[in-house]
C-alpha cells in the first residue's frame, strides 16, 4: 500500500530548513495487512482514500483532517478510525508538524473475524486511549515486529473486536469458554514453541476457527497465543543466555527470526537486553 501514503502536494506546505524532514518507513507485514510510521512537517496530505481501514495513532505534534464533512483534530496518544473508501486529507495543526504510526487492514480480514457479520462503522473518527482501544493501539507499539501467522489472526480479532465496540453494537451474545480447545492449543503451542505453527493447525487441533481461538484463548489465559508462544521462546533463550551460549545462537535455537527480533521481545519481557542480562548474571556466578 505505498501508494496511498504518496497523496502530498508539495505546495501546501513551505519546505522549511530548521524543520525535521518529512519521512514515511513501512514496517513488517501480511496479507492484507501493512503498518507505517509517517511525519509530515514540509507537506500535506491532498485528499484521498484507502480501500482498506486505516487506523493509527499520533506520535507526535497535532495531526488535522477533514473526513465525512468536519473537521477532525488528533492529539497525540490519540487514535483515529478510517473506514475504507472514505476521502480525507491529512495536515499539521501547528508549524512543527506532526507523526503517527498506522496500520492498514483489509476489509475482507474484519470480515472474517467478525464471522461474516456486516462492518461495523465508527461515527467519531478521532477516539481517546481507553481500554477499549488498548488492543489495536498495542498492535502500533512497533512496526518493525515480524507479523506470524497467528498474530495476523489476532490483529484481525483485536482491530474488529474494537469496531464492534465504538460503533456501538457490541458483541451482546453469551460466550462461554471453550476450555477443551483452548488447553489442546497450549498444550500444542508448549511442545512446539520453536516452530512457526500456522492457524491451521491450531484449528484441526482445536476443532474450531482460528478467530473463536484467539477470542477464547485470551479469556482463558490473559494472552494471546501468539504472545504465550513468544514468551515459551524466551524461556528458552533466557536459560541458554544464562548458560553462555552466544546471543546469535540462542536466539535462532528457541526460534526467533534473528539476534534483533529476540532482543526486542527479550526486552519487552524482561526489561533488560540479552546482553545486559548475560553480563549480569555471569556477574553473579563470579562472586
Amino acid at each position: 500500500m505505498p501508494e496511498k501514503l504518496r497523496g502530498v502536494d508539495a505546495d501546501r506546505l513551505e519546505r522549511s530548513c530548521a524543520r525535521r524532514p518529512d519521512s514515511i518507513r513501512f514496517g513488517t507485514g501480511s496479507l492484507g495487512l501493512e503498518r507505517a510510521e509517517v511525519y509530515l512537517s514540509n507537506h500535506a496530505f491532498e485528499p484521498h482514500r484507502h480501500d482498506t481501514y486505516a487506523i493509527g495513532v499520533t506520535t507526535a505534534g497535532v495531526q488535522t483532517f477533514r473526513y465525512r464533512g468536519s473537521h477532525q483534530v488528533c492529539l497525540p496518544g490519540q487514535l483515529h478510525f478510517l473506514h475504507p473508501d472514505e476521502p480525507h486529507d491529512g495536515a499539521a495543526g501547528t508549524e512543527d508538524g506532526f507523526g503517527y504510526r498506522i496500520i492498514y487492514l483489509g476489509p475482507e480480514l474484519v470480515r472474517q473475524a467478525l464471522d461474516g457479520d456486516a462492518l461495523p462503522f465508527v461515527a467519531n473518527p478521532v477516539q481517546p486511549p481507553t481500554p477499549t482501544t488498548r488492543q489495536v493501539a498495542s498492535v502500533l507499539d512497533s512496526i518493525d515486529e515480524p507479523i506470524s501467522d497467528l498474530a495476523r489472526v489476532e490483529i484481525a480479532v483485536a482491530v474488529a473486536d474494537t469496531l464492534r465496540m465504538l460503533s456501538g453494537r457490541p458483541d451482546r451474545r453469551r460466550v462461554r469458554i471453550d476450555n477443551r480447545a483452548v488447553e489442546l492449543v497450549r498444550d500444542y503451542l508448549t511442545a512446539h514453541a520453536r516452530e512457526q505453527t500456522p492457524a491451521s493447525t491450531l484449528e484441526r487441533i482445536a476443532g474450531v476457527d482460528r478467530f473463536t481461538i484467539a477470542r477464547h484463548f485470551r479469556r482463558a489465559f490473559g494472552t494471546s497465543p501468539d504472545r504465550y508462544r513468544t514468551t515459551r521462546r524466551l524461556s528458552f533463550a533466557r536459560t541458554a543466555i544464562e548458560s553462555g551460549v552466544p546471543l546469535v545462537r540462542a536466539a535462532a535455537d528457541a526460534g526467533f527470526a534473528d539476534q534483533s527480533h529476540m532482543t526486542r521481545q527479550f526486552k519487552k519481557t524482561y526489561g533488560l537486553t540479552p546482553g545486559h542480562w548475560a553480563r549480569a548474571v555471569a556477574s553473579a556466578k563470579a562472586r
